[in-house]
């Protein structure tokens, strides 16, 4: 069998693109090895039926961080054979460019984002500097390159005359099935108020967070969870001591795929709200508009090009026009209260699915990996 070896700088229990990219290489008849790392607060790694190594790091943020995953990574794809390296995002290309080179091995590079805009960068002149260096020297060699939409694609291709190809971030539509139903009363949430949810593993600064909190105290009879990690997590914890919205907010931390989406199911709104701040998130295409429309939810999104494009396509929810508390409230509150329109966007969720999942978004990923069988 032909070994592919994906490697990814995040701890594996909550990466669904990269777990569906290793089971379809692994249906295509390849050998699987999917490496990432294991911290102090990461989740039990469910089973798997490809190989997995998680790498137990001495740091875990910081140019200390990067610089260690760099060295641990390169010598695991150095003392380990592999046909195929899989990189995802620019933290992983420096040591699986360097082992293809010294290896012969295939090099394929898929781009969650547009790494060197994150705002993690934007305030740090020399780490992004650093970062941008390694890309400019090793992008415009590459030959197999994905990325998650069009916006994206679009921009690598024009700056480094490389042809990129687009594989969204969708769940599988037979992965619904798989997971049971559970009830309001099962998760502890009320079954007498309407559920707003706001999910992910990235629920970070300038991502419309705080602006949901803020607005749940002009929303009645409904519940905001906010399911998932991030940066802001304690600030919006904080916020709701402060406005006293204990009974309006409740946060779930990290969850299981298959948790979060039973949790996703009871929803009523989804909430994706990020800020044109940054060009990253301009662009952006999150995980969770997929997630919302597969479990059957409505979406209310700010009004990023790539989310809006699908809202409007298929007619499964809003866009605000402000981060403004009052006017992301007064959304809410329409929408909530509008029973037919409800029922109506979560119809067309369905349809969506129908076009929006991995069995259909997988065939180009499925062109170019047969070319290394």
């Amino acid at each position: 069998m032909k070994k592919a070896i994906v490697s990814v700088i995040n701890d594996l229990s909550t990466d669904q693109r990269v777990h569906k990219v290793c089971t379809t290489l692994e249906k295509l008849g390849f050998d699987v090895t999917l490496v990432g790392r294991k911290q102090r607060a990461s989740l039990p790694l469910a089973e798997r039926t490809y190989q997995t190594k998680r790498m137990f790091l001495l740091f875990e943020k910081g140019p200390l961080f990067y610089a260690e995953y760099q060295i641990r990574l390169y010598l695991y794809l150095l003392f380990h054979k592999a046909d195929v390296l899989v990189a995802n995002d620019l933290d992983t290309l420096w040591p699986n460019y360097k082992i293809s080179k010294l290896k012969s091995a295939n090099l394929v590079y898929d781009s969650h984002e547009i790494f060197c805009e994150v705002p993690e960068l934007q305030n740090n002149p020399k780490k992004k500097s650093i970062w941008k260096n390694i890309e400019r020297k090793i992008f415009p060699q590459l030959k197999y390159v994905f990325t998650v939409n069009d916006s994206i694609a679009k921009i690598y291709s024009q700056e480094y005359k490389v042809d990129v190809k687009v594989v969204r971030n969708i769940p599988l539509l037979s992965s619904q099935t798989t997971v049971e139903n559970s009830t309001k009363e099962q998760l502890r949430i009320p079954s007498d108020k309407k559920i707003i949810v706001l999910q992910g593993a990235g629920i970070n600064i300038h991502r419309g967070a705080e602006e949901a909190v803020e607005a749940m105290q002009y929303v009645d009879d409904a519940l905001l969870l906010i399911i998932g990690s991030g940066d802001v997590i304690e600030v919006l914890k904080q916020m709701v001591v402060d406005l006293k919205l204990d009974s309006k907010v409740k946060f779930i931390g990290k969850v299981p795929f298959q948790k979060l989406v039973q949790y996703t199911r009871c929803a009523d709104l989804g909430l994706t709200l990020d800020k044109d701040t940054n060009i990253n998130y301009k662009y952006s295409l999150p995980n969770k508009l997929f997630d919302y429309i597969h479990a059957g939810v409505p979406v209310l999104s700010s009004g990023l090009i790539e989310i809006k494009k699908i809202i409007d396509e298929y007619a499964i929810g809003d866009c605000i026009s402000s981060h403004d508390p009052k006017h992301i409230a007064e959304k809410m509150n329409a929408i909530l209260k509008d029973e037919n329109k409800l029922q109506l966007w979560k119809k067309n969720t369905k349809i969506a699915s129908e076009k929006l999942n991995w069995e259909i978004e997988e065939k180009e990923l499925i062109k170019v990996y047969s070319e290394f069988l």
